[in-house]
């Protein structure tokens, strides 16, 4: 069972409309009575508990924790059915995680999604990040609001992104600097994993590599924080 205790990550679940709850309730302060009464206006079932019960069920709590029925995967839309929503849209934007591992970076990720109007997160079905309750706090409670999809195959989703419009370039340190690329459009923006990089197979299909110029003297920036400085510039030139 899964249970969410991050304040912001309970708020934006109940928000989202997505099913959800009980939402236990022991010793709440005043944040934690602020999201009883969000839930009591969304109409989510409430239970008293114990404070020595509910950290045995939920250790990180702070006075609450709501239940979710989430299994590993987080895919909440197909491929398929994305494209086929498209209709004659222009300007989209879809990211591609080519074996995101760690659910800190993965939730991370999700956060610079939402505040950078990512349309769709694709991701393996088997070797991504799956831990719903650090995905869920790290996002500060986005993976209730971005959108995703999980696909057995990486090479072929990008074939049929490339089917319906899309350029999709891949991140690299040694990429053209990403601000000297028009961007705008139906884009996918692939990131590698955190100790291997893009593998073979989707860099060869790739349209382009993209990087940030940089001058410091380690290696290179944290996935999560590349994908933030990567998406803000796309946003910045579509807007």
């Amino acid at each position: 069972m899964t249970y969410l205790t991050g304040f912001h990550a309970i708020e934006e679940r109940i928000k989202s409309g997505q099913s959800c709850g009980p939402l236990l309730v022991a010793k709440a302060g005043p944040r934690a009575r602020e999201i009883v009464s969000l839930a009591v206006n969304n109409k989510i079932r409430l239970e008293r508990v114990g404070t020595f019960d509910l950290d045995g069920i939920a250790p990180d709590n702070r006075g609450i924790a709501l239940h979710v029925e989430d299994t590993d995967s987080h895919a909440d839309i197909s491929l398929e059915n994305f494209i086929a929503g498209l209709g004659e849209r222009r300007n989209v934007l879809v990211l591609i995680l080519d074996e995101i591992t760690d659910p800190h970076n993965y939730g991370a990720i999700l956060r610079c999604c939402d505040q950078f109007g990512v349309d769709l997160v694709l991701g393996r079905n088997r070797r991504s990040a799956k831990h719903a309750e650090v995905i869920s706090k790290t996002s500060a409670g986005a993976v209730s609001w971005v959108a995703q999809a999980e696909t057995a195959n990486l090479v072929r989703a990008m074939e049929d992104l490339k089917e319906a419009g899309f350029w999709i370039y891949g991140a690299d340190m040694e990429g053209e600097p990403v601000y000297t690329k028009d961007l705008s459009g139906r884009i996918a923006l692939v990131l590698g994993s955190e100790g291997c990089g893009i593998s073979r197979l989707l860099r060869e299909r790739c349209d382009g590599m993209v990087g940030i110029p940089s001058v410091g003297r380690i290696d290179s920036l944290n996935v999560s924080v590349a994908a933030g400085v990567l998406l803000y510039e796309m946003l910045r030139q579509r807007n």
